[in-house]
């Protein structure tokens, strides 16, 4: 194994990651604030399922977003 390209690659799917999930999460806030189901000023209990079958590997991450 190559140390640094499985580090590289880790790193370049974790920004994937990163970026498109605080993408959808934005969007999803600014639509729900503009169909009036939400006010801003929520907190919502978060759930990430991070999973790389050929590992067999499968983890939960909990967190919390808040608004305000």
């Amino acid at each position: 194994m190559n140390e640094e390209t499985f580090n590289l690659s880790v790193r370049k799917f974790l920004k994937q990651v990163g970026i498109n999930s605080q993408r959808e999460i934005e969007q999803a806030v600014d639509q729900a604030i503009a169909e009036g189901r939400i006010q801003g000023n929520e907190s919502f209990a978060a759930k990430a399922t991070l999973e790389i079958a050929g590992l067999k590997l499968k983890v939960d991450v909990d967190g919390q977003i808040t608004l305000e």
